[in-house]
């Protein structure tokens, strides 16, 4: 959410943050963005990160045993 979902292609001397974010999904990982915050910033969905609207997100906390948010 926010700033976290302009992170598809980021990449850093010291973190390759695109290439951690692609690793992540494809051993199983999920990750839902924003659709507000990807609509302020232009960004458009993508097969790693898709939209996610208020429900899939309130799903998420209530399917999760521990809830990670930045």
């Amino acid at each position: 959410m926010g700033e976290a979902v302009a992170c598809e292609g980021l990449t850093h001397d010291k973190y390759n943050v695109d290439e951690q974010l692609k690793i992540f999904v494809n051993i199983g990982g999920e990750i839902l963005a924003c659709g507000t915050c990807l609509k302020s910033r232009q960004l458009d969905a993508s097969e790693s990160c898709p939209i996610a609207t208020m429900i899939d997100c309130v799903e998420l906390v209530v399917w999760a045993e521990r809830v990670v948010n930045f």
